[in-house]
């Protein structure tokens, strides 16, 4: 039941992408799933105090990527760069390690635990935030 459930999210999103126009003002990023050749172009904007005031994406890609952008779209607009770094490292622990940061909350991005057991398709589910690693987080949370 709670499966079909999260299947059905994930179709949602992935059919009616969120935050998906392309963003005339602010930054972008275009970038490309190594694994397979999904697609995003990330467009994002940041307010006076520091949060993310807006956030938007286009791209191509199979139905986990598109949702797992549509999802991460959501959940991190108006977060600070520390509020999106927790995130990011809670979808790497749910996908890569198939743990539920409890502590987190993932929103709707919590129906890709099961992509967990599809190792093929990590990279599809963390395509979004391996952008955002790109784009502004490695600069500020440096290893």
């Amino acid at each position: 039941m709670l499966n079909d459930l999260y299947r059905q999210l994930i179709i949602d999103h992935a059919k009616r992408k969120r935050n998906h126009p392309k963003m005339e003002e602010g930054t972008s990023l275009h970038y490309k799933n190594p694994t397979c050749g999904d697609v995003m172009t990330l467009y994002w904007r940041w307010d006076n105090d520091g949060t993310l005031a807006d956030v938007s994406f286009i791209g191509e890609g199979c139905s986990i990527s598109m949702a797992s952008c549509s999802m991460m779209s959501e959940i991190i607009r108006r977060k600070t760069p520390a509020d999106i770094h927790v995130l990011r490292q809670a979808m790497e622990e749910l996908i890569r390690e198939g743990r539920d940061p409890e502590s987190t909350d993932l929103g709707d991005a919590l129906s890709l635990a099961g992509v967990h057991r599809l190792r093929a398709r990590h990279n599809c589910a963390l395509m979004p935030w391996q952008a955002i690693d790109r784009a502004f987080l490695n600069d500020q949370f440096k290893s």
